[in-house]
């Protein structure tokens, strides 16, 4: 970039003499300045920029050195960096797309203009015209003829643009995170770009996205707490969602035969690197499939989003490098507890085997009693998981597991369900869905009589089994986490970073810290 002769190219950093809150002051004072003289930057409505910087670049990437195109631009975007006095400076102005440097002379602007960019502070968003030009020294750069200032930023911007240091200060103020750090935007424009690719594939498919309640009288659909509040005009205790699921089959028995739904879901449990209270699934249902054609389904959505978002199938993810590319080998739980537990499903089944193998393994059970569902799940994460690095499908789980997945013909102490995993972490989960409102009911039952010592037993969902009596279809479904997969895709080990907003403990409160 060009700059003074002599003068070394340098990153802003506040004037050390100055403390945050002089900083304020001195950005205040030239708020007042511009006011004064008629130039409120918060009045401003519109700006019509046609192109951002990317596509200016983009569009006069051949100019030659010291080439100035005909014409002019127009371009806002905040001042990210700052090189030069006297008459002549040079900015960077950066907006979402890209940066782009602008050349600021007195002998162009005009004494008064030129006089007010010492107004300007780092931080500020400015819009600007002026025509395309090469410099000296071959950078692209736009040659300022009138500019304004669009947005006082009255507080000083994070000091490096690479990123806040501070892990705890990036994820409560978001905003100057996302100011600082191009990588993080990068990661938040994928997401956007990965959910759009979901929707587009299940679209041309057939599939009818729809919206189901958010908070109802019965919680089901998961094994998970739910959050409580209570609806006044109803007098009623009601529950936030912790699955759509029950509400999507009541679309499949409606004769809506391909529906999905991305959405919010909220679980009252613990904050880790894999879980925040709030977060996001996909659920899709598809009548006249099962687990199998879900498994099929599975990888092409996946297939789909790394060719449509990443061009490329190889991440390094959690200290793995994997490969997306499908197909993903499909294992039996039974087979990966037998090679890695060195114990059968039919084993775990004999009294006192489950809790002495989980004991073996090292699980922390405490001294309350555990269901044997929490036993099989507990020494399967202990012994297993850790193993499926490559994505991979772990089928027919055993039926204390799956209260909603319809049983295998040929075992029907097992169910036709599958989870992918990846890298050690369940990715999603999916079955073939139970559509026997008998069989329904006594799973639900079987579930309550262990409310006493599983507190994410919920009451039998009547409509939903009132639902299951008019007839639902053959049914495959599928629930992934939409937060997992962008981690997956964008290489982040944390779901905070792929959160624009995480759920965070309040500054002061009692407890312990957010991350475990």
């Amino acid at each position: 970039m060009d700059q003074p002769q002599k003068e070394k190219k340098q990153k802003w950093q506040p004037a050390p003499e100055l403390s945050l809150s002089e900083q304020q002051a001195v950005r205040l004072q030239h708020l007042h300045a511009l006011q004064e003289q008629g130039l409120d930057p918060y009045l401003m409505t519109k700006f019509t920029r046609p192109k951002n910087a990317a596509a200016i670049k983009e569009e006069y990437k051949n100019l030659q050195i010291e080439e100035e195109a005909p014409g002019s631009v127009s371009l806002a975007g905040r001042i990210t960096a700052w090189r030069g006095h006297g008459k002549a400076s040079f900015l960077d102005l950066t907006d979402l797309s890209d940066r782009i440097q602008l050349y600021f002379k007195l002998d162009v602007l005009g004494e008064e203009d030129y006089k007010r960019l010492s107004l300007a502070d780092i931080g500020d968003l400015i819009t600007v015209e002026g025509p395309v030009f090469r410099t000296k020294r071959g950078e692209l750069s736009l040659r300022v003829t009138s500019w304004s200032i669009a947005a006082k930023g009255l507080i000083p911007p994070p000091e490096k643009f690479h990123g806040l240091s501070d892990i705890d200060t990036r994820y409560r103020q978001r905003y100057a995170d996302l100011i600082a750090n191009k990588e993080v935007r990068e990661v938040f424009i994928k997401r956007s770009r990965i959910v759009s690719a979901i929707r587009s594939y299940l679209d041309e498919r057939g599939y009818l996205e729809v919206e189901t309640p958010a908070m109802s009288t019965v919680a089901g659909g998961a094994a998970a707490r739910p959050f409580v509040t209570f609806h006044n005009a109803l007098n009623t205790t009601m529950y936030m969602r912790i699955a759509t699921e029950l509400h999507l089959k009541r679309c499949i028995v409606g004769g809506m035969e391909k529906v999905y739904e991305i959405g919010r879901i909220f679980r009252n449990e613990g904050i880790d690197t894999r879980h925040n209270p709030e977060f996001t699934t996909i659920e899709l249902y598809e009548a006249w499939t099962d687990y199998e054609g879900m498994m099929d389904l599975t990888e092409a959505l996946i297939d789909h989003c790394c060719n449509e978002v990443l061009h490329k199938h190889q991440v390094t993810f959690m200290g793995h490098e994997v490969d997306l590319r499908p197909p993903y080998p499909r294992r039996t739980m039974d087979s990966l507890l037998q090679e890695y537990a060195h114990i059968s499903l039919a084993e775990l089944r004999e009294p006192g085997r489950a809790k002495a193998k989980a004991l073996e393994l090292g699980v922390k059970l405490g001294n309350q009693e555990h269901t044997l569902a929490h036993l099989i799940d507990k020494i399967f994460e202990a012994a297993c998981e850790e193993h499926l690095i490559q994505p991979t499908f772990v089928t027919d789980h055993p039926t204390e597991l799956s209260p909603l997945a319809k049983r295998k013909a040929s075992d029907p102490t097992l169910t036709e369900r599958f989870e992918l995993y990846v890298c050690g972490s369940e990715l999603c989960n999916a079955f073939s869905e139970l559509n026997d409102p008998f069989d329904q009911r006594r799973r639900f039952e079987e579930q309550q009589a262990q409310k006493d010592i599983d507190e994410e037993a919920h009451p039998i969902d009547e409509d939903f089994i009132n639902a299951l009596m008019y007839g639902m279809p053959p049914t495959g479904g599928m629930g992934m986490g939409i937060d997992r997969l962008v981690m997956l895709l964008t290489e982040q080990n944390s779901i905070r970073d792929v959160l624009l907003f995480p759920l965070m403990k309040t500054i002061g409160a009692a407890g312990g810290k957010d991350d475990k």
